[in-house]
């Protein structure tokens, strides 16, 4: 039995995951994907928002802005790149410069520090490809990025290192407290544990049903994104946002911290938890809105799209609830979810605190992580020194990111274990260059394969069904 299960291993459940390791408990995570960071975390914008949005008074207020205040030690300590590039909320008119006047107000109100509104001269100063009919801008200089399933992983993987257990493909099906303790339970797996916390992500109003608690409801609504080439990084420096609208901030212009350019998402609510599928009208639309914030957008240089799910709830809120003892809700944690984090995992230890849970801090706690790849920011002398200790960092699998053997190996061993082709991209970037993989794959697929022990052709892209073989062409060696 453990003093508490986790369900969900997204950026909320390993950023509590973390927290919790810091303590004297028996801690696991139930993950329905195959990997951590599988579900909404791993298609998400990556931007640490200010805090200027969200309503005064509301948790998305405040744990925004004190997630964004912890999350530059956090990411430190986790080894995941981390950049405070500031943002820019733009402006075409008079009815804009309105809109920006009260975000401008309402982040006064939610304690957002620096912000400034800008008129249309400086604002193409600060960013010369931004189109010149832009009149004003609202600039918040605590405004950051960060890649968000790199931080889900670390996180993860630091509260595995402190002691923490990860159960990948358990999928929640039942929960039922007997004698003051849950009963979970999967297909095929059962644990018990004194305490639960459902960060189950798209899932949580599902989840919170097993449970006896029907009070919560999740609408999916679909963000469809499109990256370009690292060449596109440095069109802009900003976080580049237009005024937002009840549907979200709009279509977003960022750089990400691995040097490449994002554009996205659109907002569109639907039925289906489980689609994640682009569309020639959701990408054409991002193309379109993001083409009239800047002077020349390169609409050749995009290298892949992706499609991601917000839950977005019936409060207007995050839902952060204990409907029963040892039972508390981290539900609709939508935008600024990501931002938010570290801060929703302090609020949920409090809840749990107050209703019990003994916490006992850990005297060997590390909360130091190791990044998972460095190697192609190293110098030539770093470099050097990582062949002579291990000559797998000498063979470069992926041209395209710089990627070694060595860093594959890695992200095969650390915790939590790369299992298949996207486990690998998510922790290492092999297969996000301007090939998609194109030449590097085979040769993952081939480490994947000696690594875990098992056949060229079990070696998956993301989990059972998804092989990328299905047999030999010739029987034999292939010396």
């Amino acid at each position: 039995m453990y003093d508490i299960a986790i369900i969900g291993a997204g950026v909320v459940g390993g950023m509590l995951a973390r927290a919790l390791s810091a303590y004297d408990l028996s801690i696991c995570i139930l993950e329905k994907e195959h990997d951590a960071a599988a579900g909404t975390t791993c298609a998400n914008s990556g931007i640490v928002h200010a805090g200027y949005d969200a309503p005064e008074g509301s948790l998305k207020a405040r744990l925004n802005v004190q997630g964004s205040l912890m999350m530059e030690r956090i990411a430190g300590e986790l080894g995941v790149p981390y950049r405070r590039n500031g943002s820019l909320v733009i402006g075409f008119g008079e009815e804009d410069r309105e809109t920006i006047r009260k975000l401008y107000l309402r982040g006064l109100s939610n304690g957002v520090s620096g912000m400034q509104i800008l008129e249309g001269v400086r604002v193409q100063e600060l960013e010369p490809d931004l189109s010149d009919c832009v009149t004003c801008a609202l600039y918040a200089p605590s405004c950051a990025i960060i890649c968000p399933y790199e931080l889900a992983i670390a996180a993860v993987g630091n509260a595995m290192d402190n002691g923490a257990e990860l159960f990948c493909n358990f999928e929640v099906k039942h929960i039922e407290k007997k004698e003051g303790v849950f009963e979970i339970s999967s297909d095929t797996q059962s644990i018990s544990a004194a305490y639960v916390v459902n960060a189950a992500g798209i899932h949580g109003d599902e989840v919170a049903a097993m449970a006896g608690d029907s009070s919560i409801r999740l609408r999916p609504r679909r963000g469809e994104y499109l990256l370009l080439d690292r060449e596109c990084g440095s069109l802009v420096s900003h976080t580049i946002f237009r005024t937002p609208s009840e549907r979200g901030k709009g279509i977003l212009i960022t750089p990400t911290v691995d040097g490449n350019l994002l554009l996205g998402p659109t907002s569109q609510d639907t039925e289906d938890k489980e689609d994640f599928s682009t569309t020639a009208s959701g990408l054409e639309r991002i193309l379109a809105l993001a083409g009239e914030n800047l002077k020349s957008l390169p609409y050749n240089k995009v290298i892949t799209s992706f499609c991601g799910l917000r839950a977005v709830g019936n409060t207007g809120d995050f839902i952060l609830t204990s409907p029963m003892q040892g039972f508390v809700n981290a539900a609709g944690i939508e935008s600024p979810g990501l931002s938010a984090a570290p801060a929703i995992a302090e609020y949920i230890v409090e809840l749990l605190k107050k209703q019990g849970m003994r916490l006992r801090r850990k005297e060997d706690f590390q909360p130091i992580r190791e990044p998972a790849y460095a190697f192609r920011n190293a110098s030539p002398e770093e470099k050097n020194q990582w062949i002579r200790r291990d000559k797998s960092y000498g063979r470069v699998v992926c041209r395209c990111e710089t990627v070694t053997e060595g860093e594959i190996i890695a992200a095969i061993r650390a915790n939590p274990p790369a299992r298949d082709l996207d486990g690998i991209k998510r922790r290492t970037r092999a297969q996000m260059g301007r090939c998609q993989g194109g030449f590097c794959m085979p040769y993952l697929a081939e480490i994947l394969a000696r690594e875990l022990g098992i056949p060229y052709e079990a070696v998956t892209k993301s989990g059972a069904g998804s092989e990328i073989c299905t047999g030999r062409t010739k029987e034999g060696s292939r010396e």
